[in-house]
């Protein structure tokens, strides 16, 4: 079955050092089954298209903002974003705990960019705390019901989950497979639940907490696990491809 790889560079990589990277990684995922998708910084999309032009590999933006255009400076549209990649993540922790994104942003930056024909990337994820006091579904159901605000089914349907525990990003700490697949769980029958079954199903949903090659396997082979969004390990062409490969 094949899975979706999302590569989050973030703040990572100069022209030089993206060009190289995508040198080396497009002979190692020739023959992937999954989809790839990689997500550098604003400033590297127009070259990152023009290299993986007539490949497989998608591309996606790491943020948008919930207007098309105006006098909002150091933001980037949707409208914008949509000549240069399909794919945007939206929410990412990062976003919300850096700077300050509340759900209600997050979920108008999804309508705009469904608007725009992209395909939001929509993370959601609860911090050590949280689970600490046994409130991760209640979080995340908060987070779910809050962000997806408004989205009717034929919306649902175009976009892409990714849970991300905040306590295992860049920590170096992973939740067990297990552990992962019991609130991915939780996540499809919110799903089913607000909409339905056979929509819940289509949905996939990501996991994104220090994924690199020697958990890639175990934590896709779980039932509601359909892919990684994957921070660290994909800066490297020779990890990331192994991941992809999987």
């Amino acid at each position: 079955m094949q899975k979706i790889l999302v590569a989050n560079w973030k703040m990572n990589h100069s022209l030089k050092s993206a060009n190289d990277f995508a040198k080396k990684f497009i002979p190692l995922v020739k023959d992937s089954r999954n989809k790839i998708i990689i997500c550098p910084p604003f400033p590297l999309l127009p070259a990152m298209k023009e290299n993986f032009f007539r490949t497989a590999i998608l591309l996606g933006a790491q943020n948008a903002y919930f207007e098309n255009s105006g006098a909002f400076t150091g933001e980037t549209s949707p409208a914008l974003l949509k000549d240069f990649c399909a794919h945007v993540i939206i929410g990412h922790s990062e976003r919300r705990n850096i700077f300050s994104e509340t759900d209600e942003i997050v979920n108008k930056k999804i309508l705009l960019a469904l608007e725009n024909n992209l395909i939001p990337i929509v993370c959601i994820g609860e911090s050590l705390e949280v689970r600490e006091k046994n409130s991760a579904e209640k979080f995340l159901g908060s987070q779910l019901s809050n962000s997806l605000k408004n989205l009717n089914e034929p919306q649902i349907s175009k976009i892409i989950i990714a849970y991300e525990p905040i306590w295992a990003i860049g920590t170096g700490k992973t939740a067990s497979p297990q552990q992962a697949q019991e609130t991915h769980a939780f996540v499809r029958n919110w799903l089913s639940k607000k909409y339905s079954l056979q929509l819940a199903q289509k949905i996939p949903i990501l996991y994104g907490g220090s994924a690199k090659p020697e958990n890639a396997k175990s934590l896709l082979s779980q039932k509601d696990i359909d892919g990684l969004l994957v921070g660290g390990a994909s800066l490297d062409a020779e990890l990331f491809a192994k991941i992809a490969n999987c």
